[in-house]
């Protein structure tokens, strides 16, 4: 049975709302050193909005992804505890960070995408070249 649209609406909604306020936490409010400059690219909730999946963006290499996704979970019950706050709500589902590997995956496929069309001209070249080329017209 399909989810009533009000009810999606609203998940949609409180997913917004997560994302814009704990990415306003991770610009100042948060002082770990161990997190990187990141940014919250998407906030993911479940369908009875008891949990969240937060999908951070982080600049830097593996090492930095840790770390931050390591400050993150340390710092998960100040993160709640200000939500809950800020937003006035009863609840605040809980959360679970996760690095966003989409931008990484997303340059791999144009790369891949710029060796195949790199690969189909030099085929399409190599093509016209080997084709003999006659002077005469054709006859009927």
């Amino acid at each position: 049975m399909a989810e009533p649209r009000s009810r999606v609406y609203h998940r949609n909604r409180v997913a917004e709302t997560l994302r814009e306020e704990i990415g306003t936490m991770l610009e100042g409010q948060l002082s770990d050193p161990r997190i990187a400059f990141c940014y919250v690219t998407e906030v993911a909730m479940n369908p009875g909005n008891k949990s969240a999946r937060v999908y951070i963006a982080v600049d830097g290499g593996d090492e930095a992804e840790k770390n931050t996704v390591a400050a993150l979970v340390a710092a998960k019950g100040y993160i709640r505890h200000e939500l809950l706050e800020r937003l006035g709500t009863r609840r605040v589902p809980d959360l679970s960070f996760h690095v966003d590997k989409s931008e990484r995956f997303q340059s791999r496929i144009d790369e891949l995408l710029g060796r195949s069309k790199k690969r189909q001209k030099a085929a399409l070249a190599t093509a016209t070249q080997e084709q003999p080329v006659s002077d005469a017209p054709a006859s009927r």
